[in-house]
Order: C-alpha cells, then structure tokens, then sequence
C-alpha cells in the first residue's frame, strides 16, 4: 500500500496511502454483494472474502497526480511477491484466491500491464502470451529488488505462471482520497435526501473508522461484512427522517474535570440549593453538556425547522409550570425550610426521572434520548438574570444573594 516517492523526504503520498485504506475499503465493500467481507492488512491490504469463499487480494496505491505504472514499476512487482507468497502458501493452481492492484495512476500505454486492465479490448498484433511478456520485461530488469521475485516467479512451472497471471487484475485511474466521498454520496445514499447526505456520510465514516482501529489493534477479530454497512446507514439515515433527529452525544463528556462542588453556573447552584447529592449533581452537568452541544450540532447541520427549539423550550416550561403548581399548591409564606426543601426536591424528580414518560415532551416523536430533555431543562434552568424553570420555591426570591456568593 506504501508508494514509491520521487522526493525521498516527503512522506505526502506515502500518508495519504495509510488513511486511503480504510475510505477505500469502505467504498468497495458498498460496492460488492452485502455477503462480502473484508479484512485489513491481513494478506494484503485488503482481503475481501465473497460468498463462495473466494479471496480477492487487494493491493492499494494512491499516486502522485500524472503517475504511471511501466512494465518495471516497482508498485506492480512489490504486489507480485506478495501475491506469489499467497499462492505458494494455498496450493498454487487449488487456490481461491485473486489478486487486485487498485491505483489512482494510470498504466503507460506502451507497457505490458495493459493486459491486466479489466474488460481491456483486444489489440491488433497481440501474439505473445502474458507469461511471455512477464519474462522478457524481468530478463531485461537490473533491480536487486525485482530480480529476487523473477527468481520466485520462474519457480513455477509453465501451467502454473499462466494461472497466476490469469489471476491478476489492474484497477488504474481509481478515485482519490478525497474524491471518495462524493462518490459514496451520489451514488450509494440516494435513498437520503441530499442536504443530509453529508451529515449521514461523517457518521458512517466515523463509525466505520472505529471499526477499522479495532480490527488493526486486535480488539476485534472477525471480518467486516458489506451487511453491516448497510445496516448501520440505515439506522443513521433513520434518524435524519421529519419525526427524528440524529443522536450523536450518548455517552460523551466534557473536557476536563467535573466539579459538582464548585461549579457556578446557574443551573448547578439551583441543584445545589434543593440539596442535590454530589452524584445527581454530575449527572444533571453531563445531560446539560450533551443537550446544548446537541442542540449546536442540529443548528448547525439545520436540522431544525425555524422556531423549532423556541416551541420546543415553551412545552417543557409550560409542563413544569402546571407540574409546579401541584407541588407548591400548599405552600405558603409560613411554610418550614424543610418542607419547601422537600418540594423543591420532588419538583426536580418529576424533571429527572418522570417526565421522559410523556411522549409530549419529545422535541420530535422518535426522539427519545433522556439527555435531550433531561438537558433542556437543565438549559432553562441556566439562563440569566432569571432562569425559565426552577426548583426551590423560594429561589427566585434569593437568585441574587445565592449567585453572588457562588461567584
């Protein structure tokens, strides 16, 4: 997968060949039955295993622009050996294997590897057979390098080149790097309307690069199936639908450290004043957290409908207020420190863990993630000078003495 660079001190190309093995993989494999499976420098750089359990050896070289592979190029022969390698380990001629050199160059028109170009015409005056050709181009080489894999190649016997040979396909003027996703785009997410496709496309990668780091450091060990891709752009093109919005925050957290004991924002002190243990405190920062930086990813992707998010934050207030007037209805000015504690503290439970039950409080019908509204109202509670939703009843009547002594 490595390329050869005429500048030896620039590692650009060489860099490009590492990250464009993954994107690759991940167009070929939408691009095959969903039965195929691949695997990552296993073989070679990518081993696809279709249904029939034939292997296809998959050599990748992302070139220089204008590059070209010549009968002598070192990109061809370097997969040779490798490939002779492969086919000596399984039995030469009884091997399901095949053998595939993708590249962004071109073949030269004067060389021999144009016999390798897939669905290549005939041309006129073509008598030598490809075994031929292959051994007049090693006889005329002085490379070290590819001398020691004519030496490999010419131990196989007459039958036996030809089949290896036959094996052999060049893939030449592939799509680079950074055309790859288009590509996806276009034509495998038609089914997605097209404002969303680059959204769904930075989720599918995103995932599919995971997946790539885990077989590369051993934490999985099963190959990756086409299926698998399919499913999981589904699931993502799901959640871009008119009646769902994409989840991309379960599990995240801030940078740094949580400090439930300290932290000043207003939403914190609230929690702090009905007596909120350190514990609840963390969890309430992390649904904050992941709602607002939910809220700014569907802005940003303009996910959300004008007034959306606004009509959204007037249901919750309006369900807290009628919520509210239950819990503070026997509460009057000579009511005990403890009492208005105790409601001030049933009033956040309903918030907490009661009020992801009613389906009315979604943002959307299938959006039911605990962090949006958990946060949501996390966030009411966090504007200033007076928070849209609070807890203690007296904290409006103190928010001044109790902020400046946070602060």
């Amino acid at each position: 997968m490595t390329d050869d660079s005429t500048d030896q001190y620039s590692a650009g190309e060489q860099g490009l060949g590492y990250i464009y093995q993954p994107r690759f993989a991940l167009l070929r494999l939408m691009q095959l039955p969903e039965s195929t499976s691949v695997m990552i420098e296993k073989d070679d750089d990518l081993d696809f295993l279709d249904i029939d359990n034939v292997k296809s050896l998959a050599s990748l070289k992302h070139k220089a622009i204008g590059d070209r592979l010549t009968d002598l190029s070192t990109d061809f022969w370097k997969s040779v050996r490798i490939w002779l390698a492969r086919y000596n380990r399984d039995g030469r001629s009884e091997a399901s294997l095949r053998f595939f050199l993708f590249t962004t160059g071109t073949v030269s028109k004067t060389s021999f590897l144009r016999r390798f170009l897939l669905d290549r015409a005939s041309e006129d005056g073509e008598t030598a057979s490809l075994s031929q050709l292959v051994g007049e181009a090693l006889a005329k080489t002085r490379s070290d390098l590819i001398g020691e894999i004519a030496k490999e190649f010419h131990l196989l016997n007459d039958e036996e080149k030809d089949d290896f040979l036959s094996r052999i396909v060049i893939f030449d003027s592939g799509p680079r790097i950074v055309d790859v996703p288009s590509i996806i785009k276009d034509q495998h997410m038609r089914s997605i309307r097209r404002e969303f496709r680059g959204a769904v496309f930075e989720r599918l990668e995103g995932w599919w690069n995971e997946t790539i780091v885990n077989l590369l450091s051993g934490k999985r060990i099963e190959a990756v199936y086409g299926y698998e891709i399919s499913d999981k752009l589904s699931a993502f093109a799901e959640e871009y639908k008119s009646d769902n919005l994409p989840i991309t925050f379960r599990g995240k957290a801030p940078a740094g450290e949580i400090d439930a004991e300290n932290d000043p924002r207003l939403f914190v002190v609230q929690l702090r004043e009905i007596g909120a243990a350190s514990s609840r405190i963390r969890n309430a920062i992390l649904d904050y957290y992941r709602a607002f930086e939910q809220r700014s990813v569907w802005a940003r992707e303009s996910l959300l409908v004008t007034g959306e998010m606004e009509e959204y934050e007037d249901r919750l207030v309006d369900e807290w207020s009628r919520y509210k007037d239950v819990i503070f209805e026997d509460l009057d000015n000579e009511s005990a420190d403890a009492v208005l504690l105790e409601a001030g503290k049933a009033l956040y439970k309903w918030a907490d863990l009661e009020s992801g039950n009613i389906s009315a409080l979604r943002i959307r019908e299938r959006v039911t993630e605990p962090y949006v509204l958990r946060g949501g109202f996390h966030i009411l509670a966090n504007i200033r000078p007076l928070p849209r939703v609070y807890w203690h009843p007296r904290f409006l009547g103190r928010i001044g003495e109790l902020l400046g002594a946070a602060e």
